[in-house]
């Protein structure tokens, strides 16, 4: 039987250091393979080997086959040739797939023009349909930069499956994404292998792990701990890690305790935002107290980045105030940007960056690394750039550096979509307590309703 992906023995390499692997597998034509894990643990490095996209700092061992043929084996022009037509991916992070001087209309088109080469007109009808299908419209002229989260993510999957390639590789597809749209991607995703295509799906959700079935792998530090069936595996799990993982779902969490104080850091009034000349909100108020934790849910492309924007100054308000209170300094508002990609200088090491910050702001650097060490992460991993280490990494790096201020109210964008629940849990744990110790008062969105019931004194929902 030729199986559409076979992996024998693959394992990822930086240098001499050993990341991840050996990895084996089979997916069959209408096939579903589910890779769970921890954040870190490689799941994004198996994607990439597959597809011949690994940093070029990484190299991989092992056999790779696509439809009967050794990819592992071809020149990289040959395998990018399979780019989209008979392998597709959605990345862990959409801004990196889509060109920002490019409106996204126009972007899922030309995928319908020349991927699926489709005449114009048919290209044309393709892409208004997939904007409806996929709650876009309004968002045709944006650039990828104007856009939330969920829809970058969600304008990702439409040029990623525009040419219906029989492979797809899809990197936590439903991250940033609310409750509706959530469940839209994971049912289009379920129609791959419905169809008779073959689905390799990264996620941190048993939920979306449940609902697409097939095989699933968990990874634990580089090293897969259980493979099986997806329905067993998550009834019955063999491995402690794997129940660890399941177990760390937030709806499982305690609630956290409130450390609010009677000082007010912050206060909104009459807020009103507007981006391009569409007003997103109006009348907004808010009264922010040191120490205190505020969920902010509400539908994706709402305007909860926006007025996160708007409360860091980022933004000018279309009308209202955001009055900092008088003990804040000048650096006292930090945000933690939901995509950490673009927060980062690409081509400079982390470690530079972190100095700097530390530098600028007199922090000890041996206050950096407490919180580096707080968060999970290796030393070493700072030696790289930006795009050698994980999402999740990344992310958690990026809350280190912005703690490094010295910030009294913390703007939080989605700070652990990346992260799988244990790290998750682990991560708001530790804001919880720097909350306590500091007195910081953060600002968090998030579309889990579970963390926004758990962690968060209260909760801000923008409808």
């Amino acid at each position: 039987m030729i199986y559409s992906i076979e992996v024998k023995d693959l394992s990822v390499f930086a240098g001499s250091t050993h990341l991840m692997g050996p990895v084996s597998f089979k997916v069959k034509p209408g096939g579903t393979l589910v890779i769970m894990g921890e954040t870190g643990a490689g799941k994004s490095l198996i994607a990439q080997a597959i597809l011949g996209t690994l940093p070029g700092v990484l190299r991989a061992e092992g056999e790779i086959t696509v439809n009967g043929r050794r990819v592992d084996q071809l020149y990289q022009i040959d395998r990018a040739a399979l780019w989209g037509r008979e392998i597709a991916t959605l990345p862990q992070e959409p801004w990196r797939a889509l060109d920002p001087l490019m409106r996204s209309f126009k972007q899922v088109k030309e995928a319908h023009r020349y991927v699926a080469d489709r005449q114009a007109i048919e290209a044309d009808l393709a892409t208004t349909e997939a904007f409806e299908a996929l709650g876009l419209s309004g968002a045709e002229q944006r650039l990828p930069g104007a856009l939330s989260g969920g829809m970058a993510q969600r304008v990702a999957f439409a040029a990623a499956t525009a040419a219906n390639a029989p492979i797809l590789l899809a990197d936590e597809p439903t991250k940033g994404l609310d409750s509706a749209r959530h469940a839209k991607v994971v049912g289009l995703l379920a129609q791959v292998p419905q169809a008779g295509g073959t689905l390799l799906a990264i996620t941190h959700e048993a939920s979306v792990a449940r609902h697409l079935g097939g095989t699933l792998i968990v990874m634990r530090d580089g090293t897969l701990v259980e493979q099986g069936a997806t329905d067993a595996v998550l009834k019955t799990p063999s491995d402690p890690f794997t129940r660890d993982l399941l177990n760390a779902d937030p709806q499982n969490w305690p609630k956290t305790q409130s450390h609010t104080t009677a000082e007010t850091v912050l206060t909104v009034r009459d807020l009103a935002v507007e981006r391009g000349k569409k007003c997103l909100f109006e009348g907004f108020n808010l009264d922010v107290h040191a120490g205190e934790k505020i969920a902010l849910t509400g539908p994706s492309g709402i305007g909860k980045t926006t007025l996160l924007d708007a409360i860091a100054g980022l933004l000018k308000p279309a009308s209202g105030t955001v009055t900092r209170g008088q003990s804040l300094p000048r650096h006292g508002v930090q945000k933690l940007y939901q995509d950490p990609p673009a927060a980062f200088p690409s081509r400079v090491p982390l470690v530079h960056t972190l100095r700097d910050v530390a530098r600028r702001h007199k922090t000890d650097w041996s206050r950096v690394m407490q919180f580096l060490e707080q968060l999970g992460i290796h030393p070493s991993l700072l030696e790289r750039l930006p795009d050698e280490v994980s999402g999740g990494e990344l992310q958690r790096i990026s809350i280190a550096r912005a703690l490094t201020v010295g910030p009294k109210v913390l703007l939080a964008d989605e700070p652990t979509s990346r992260l799988d629940p244990i790290t998750q849990r682990e991560t708001l744990l530790m804001l919880d307590r720097i909350a306590e110790d500091e007195k910081i008062a953060i600002i968090l969105v998030t579309h889990d309703q579970s963390i926004a019931q758990k962690w968060a004194d209260r909760e801000i929902s923008l409808v």
